[in-house]
């Protein structure tokens, strides 16, 4: 497995505020992943090299952050045999809702597993990419299996005061 096998892009840096949970979720686990910043609109020749060459490169899973029109995954899955996990980015216009729709609304042939908006769906993109990770990982599967016996343990039986 490559010593960073997932990639997390963001259509800019004030994505990272959010995406940045994707990456500390990947270091719980113990993942390796490489940030990158690919706009589809601002820097369209950076996303088309990236995505073509994304497998060759030793990624595994794409996590792709986007707000606004939020091209960023679908056009990483269009040019990507590789997994993709969009995540909406929570906008001041449409609180993100923008994001979701433009991201969930792939025509049939173009996958795009799309997370909720924000810091959940950033952790969740990098869950998901672990347990995919994990079909083919004996010991990225005991770390995520760890993982989520930790966050169950951590519920509480009863409410405190």
């Amino acid at each position: 497995m490559a010593a960073k096998p997932v990639a997390i892009i963001m259509g800019s840096q004030s994505d990272w505020a959010t995406m940045k949970h994707a990456a500390l979720t990947l270091d719980a686990l113990k993942i390796g992943y490489e940030p990158l910043i690919v706009s589809a609109h601002r820097t369209p020749k950076r996303l088309y090299e990236f995505a073509h060459k994304a497998r060759a490169n030793g990624f595994k899973v794409i996590i792709a952050g986007a707000g606004g029109a939020a091209h960023l995954p679908g056009m990483a899955a269009s040019m990507s045999p590789l997994p993709v996990f969009g995540v909406p980015m929570k906008t001041h216009a449409l609180e993100g809702k923008d994001s979701l729709l433009s991201i969930m609304q792939m025509p049939a042939g173009v996958p795009v597993g799309t997370l909720a908006i924000g810091k959940p769906g950033a952790i969740n993109a990098a869950l998901l990419a672990a347990a995919v990770l994990a079909l083919s990982d004996g010991k990225i599967a005991k770390r995520v299996d760890a993982w989520r016996a930790r966050a169950t343990k951590a519920v509480a039986k009863k409410p405190k005061d």
